[in-house]
């Protein structure tokens, strides 16, 4: 697609004078995210499709020792590259260029798949990069987030799988539920084992940085936000795939 010569995945990362990308809430959701992955994460060969600044990397090479990351910006590559070190190989290159005759034992393609042009070929050509028994491991924002839905009663979204002003500046192109997440992950060939809700969210990220900053918000109450996620995968913040090829 033309689209692809004319992003700039460096400033699709970025901060913009009127809404941060990153927030503190993001490190807690994705040491949540790595505990709902465990029970299904197989040892061997990694690969991370996306990196951005290298947090979700290095919970990865604490399982991983054989490490292989791809990402499109050179700033979050090199983020990601002082954060951890020589934990990890990176390649710079789209994924739609990458091209490898490794084959791996794990994938993750974390709140990336929201990102691309056209995410079912980019699922097909992932797969191809799987062992036979390889799990690919995808998850992604929630439309129908607690905090989403509110936010839409509030008329601050339009509805729930409304890409925002803000998320296309920083490259969101689509806003993924439940059915039309598992949705591409079959029209790409692959097979969904499980999938799950990560963390049931009340608050917006920017509201729980500030109440994390007070005694409002405690260790225990994430503890059951987390495990409200399992039993109501809906209203996560997150929700997730795993994922193995098809063998049909």
């Amino acid at each position: 697609m033309a689209t692809h010569s004319i992003r700039d995945y460096n400033l699709e990362s970025r901060d913009t004078s009127d809404h941060q990308y990153h927030y503190n809430f993001d490190t807690v959701l994705r040491q949540f995210m790595m505990r709902s992955f465990q029970p299904f994460m197989v040892s061997g060969k990694a690969l991370e499709m996306g990196c951005f600044k290298g947090e979700v990397t290095e919970l990865l090479s604490q399982h991983y020792s054989d490490l292989t990351v791809i990402e499109a910006s050179d700033e979050l590559i090199q983020s990601a590259q002082q954060r951890v070190g020589d934990a990890a190989r990176f390649v710079h290159s789209r994924f739609e260029t990458y091209e490898t005759e490794e084959r791996y034992d794990a994938l993750f393609l974390i709140h990336t798949l929201e990102h691309l042009d056209e995410p079912i070929s980019i699922l097909k050509k992932a797969s191809s990069w799987l062992k036979p028994q390889g799990v690919f491991f995808i998850a992604v924002p929630n439309a129908n987030a607690l905090s989403r839905q509110i936010a839409v009663k509030m008329g601050v979204i339009s509805h729930n799988s409304a890409v925002t002003e803000a998320e296309k500046l920083h490259g969101h192109r689509c806003t993924y539920s439940l059915d039309t997440l598992e949705r591409d992950a079959r029209q790409s060939g692959l097979e969904v084992i499980h999938r799950g809700g990560i963390f049931l969210k009340p608050f917006a990220n920017f509201q729980f940085d500030r109440l994390m900053e007070t005694d409002i918000i405690s260790e225990g109450y994430l503890e059951a936000c987390y495990q409200l996620g399992m039993q109501y995968p809906d209203l996560s913040a997150s929700i997730f795939l795993v994922c193995k090829r098809s063998q049909n």
